[in-house]
């Protein structure tokens, strides 16, 4: 089998946000190189026809309250504006990931506005570029070509290595106490959005939900590329939320891994039991 690794630079966009914000990661399969940096979006913005609707946006009765996660911050230190926040929020962010995360993986501008526009967008069909907090990892994609079929290499879980890191290294009671911490400017963020009567928790919660009914593909995942864009061979992945398709492209055991880091997490903001710790999360 020959491989194929990507000479245009296709680029995986992956992060590994707060956990608390869990935005892990979003993926783009393209052709095209990006030029040059990411620009901050001047305003974020719900995606069109979406604010104050669906689901999600239907009540304004409350289903997670902050008061209920746990453990609820010991903090008394007043807030900075949301607008002043980036510096310390980014510090903190840096600090919680315990050395971990170079300071490269991180925008450092909109920081919070960023975590809540793309934990709002992983249940949809697409993130976009513009608004994730995160950087792209260094690398080429890598799919492996014999003849006709296409398929996705194993060898990319090499380009998410520092990510997976941070992500199984930050301790996920630290980062619930920091979320809860700062929740006023999630919250803030959030009507900021488009959401004006929504709760940014609730939609945290579902984001998770949606993104623990991920499905695990057989390997090898099989590739097709109709135009630009690599897609999934199987119409029922490729018709996965962005949040779904980030997970199943990490591969079987790094899905595993981050499922029991949000299942942690979702216990945490909810104030349920812990689930038991798995060995594959150290």
């Amino acid at each position: 089998m020959k491989k194929k690794r990507s000479s245009v630079g296709q680029w995986l966009v992956s992060g590994v946000v707060v956990i608390a914000a869990i935005a892990v990661g979003v993926f783009l399969w393209r052709k095209a190189t990006q030029a040059g940096g990411e620009r901050a979006p001047a305003a974020l913005q719900a995606p069109a026809g979406t604010a104050g609707t669906g689901p999600a946006h239907a009540s304004t009765a409350i289903q997670h309250p902050i008061a209920q996660a746990s453990p609820a911050s010991a903090s008394t230190a007043p807030l900075p504006a949301l607008d002043a926040s980036d510096a310390s929020v980014a510090d903190a962010l840096l600090a919680l990931a315990g050395g971990d995360a170079p300071g490269s993986m991180l925008h450092r501008d909109q920081v919070i506005r960023r975590i809540v526009a793309t934990v709002d967008a992983l249940p949809r069909q697409s993130v976009g570029t513009n608004i994730l907090p995160v950087k792209a990892p260094k690398g080429s994609f890598v799919v492996e070509q014999s003849g006709d079929s296409i398929t996705l290499s194993p060898r990319n879980t090499e380009r998410y290595a520092p990510y997976m890191r941070v992500l199984e290294h930050a301790d996920p009671k630290a980062l619930v106490a920091w979320y809860v911490q700062y929740y006023p400017l999630f919250q803030q963020a959030y009507r900021d959005l488009g959401y004006p009567k929504g709760y940014f928790n609730d939609r945290l919660v579902t984001a998770i939900d949606d993104m623990l009914a991920a499905p695990v593909p057989d390997a090898p995942v099989k590739l097709v590329q109709p135009k630009v864009f690599y897609r999934y061979a199987d119409q029922d992945l490729e018709a996965r939320s962005a949040g779904q398709k980030m997970l199943m492209r990490l591969g079987a055991d790094d899905e595993a891994r981050v499922k029991a880091r949000l299942r942690e997490i979702r216990a945490l903001l909810t104030g349920a039991a812990l689930p038991a710790r798995s060995a594959s999360v150290r």
